[in-house]
C-alpha cells in the first residue's frame, strides 16, 4: 500500500514539476514583453517630449506655416493621448497605438520639409540641436520596436507549442501582436525638391 502511495505522490509531482516549469517560463516571457513595451513607449514619450520645444524654435525662426505647425501639435495630442495597457497587447490595441504615431510621424515629416523653405531656420543652432535630437530618438524607436517584436515572437512561440499552448489556455496567456509596417511603407517615396 505504502508503494502504491508513494508511486501516486510521484506521479503528482511530476505532473507539477511539468506544470510549473512552462508556467514559470510563460510568466517570465510575458513580463519581458512588458518591459519592451515598456522601453518602446520611453522612445515614443522622448520624442513626444522634444516636439514642443521643436514647434516653439520653428515659430520663433521662420514665417512658419501655421497649418502644418498645427498639424504636428494635433497629432502629437493624439499620439500621447493613445494609451495600450501593457496587459492587453493585442494586435488591436497595437495598431491602434501606432496609426496615431505614424500620423505624428507624417506630420513630423511635413514640418522638416516646411522648414527647407527657411534657410535661416535651417542654421539656427537650437533647431539643428533638435532635429539631431529627434533623428536619434526616431532611431531608438526603431530598434526598440525591433525589440518587443523579437521579444513578442519568443512569447508567442512558446505559448504556441505543445504542451505549453494548453497550459497557456488554462492560465490565459494570449498571443501579442507585433509592430506593423505603415501601409505603402514598402514603396520608396517620391522626392521634390521643388518648393513652388
Amino acid at each position: 500500500m505504502k508503494k502504491i502511495i508513494l508511486i501516486v505522490v510521484v506521479i503528482i509531482l511530476a505532473l507539477l514539476a511539468m506544470l510549473i516549469t512552462p508556467y514559470n517560463n510563460m510568466v517570465k516571457k510575458d513580463e519581458n514583453c512588458t518591459n519592451a513595451w515598456a522601453n518602446v513607449e520611453n522612445a515614443y514619450q522622448r520624442r513626444a517630449d522634444l516636439i514642443p520645444n521643436l514647434v516653439k524654435t520653428v515659430q520663433g525662426a521662420a514665417n512658419y506655416e501655421k497649418g502644418t505647425l498645427e498639424a504636428v501639435i494635433n497629432a502629437r495630442s493624439k499620439a500621447t493621448s493613445v494609451q495600450v495597457n501593457a496587459n492587453d497587447l493585442s494586435e488591436a490595441s497595437i495598431a491602434q497605438f501606432q496609426k496615431a504615431q505614424d500620423e505624428l510621424s507624417s506630420a513630423l515629416s511635413r514640418l522638416m520639409v516646411v522648414v527647407e523653405r527657411y534657410p535661416d531656420l535651417k542654421a539656427n543652432q537650437n533647431f539643428l540641436e533638435l532635429q539631431a535630437q529627434l533623428e536619434g530618438t526616431e532611431n531608438r524607436i526603431a530598434v526598440e520596436r525591433n525589440k518587443f517584436n523579437e521579444v513578442v515572437k519568443e512569447y508567442n512561440t512558446y505559448i504556441r507549442k505543445f504542451p505549453n499552448n494548453i497550459i497557456a489556455g488554462i492560465f490565459n496567456f494570449d498571443k501579442k501582436g507585433y509592430f506593423q509596417a505603415a501601409p505603402g511603407a514598402d514603396k520608396a517615396p517620391e522626392v521634390d525638391f521643388n518648393f513652388n
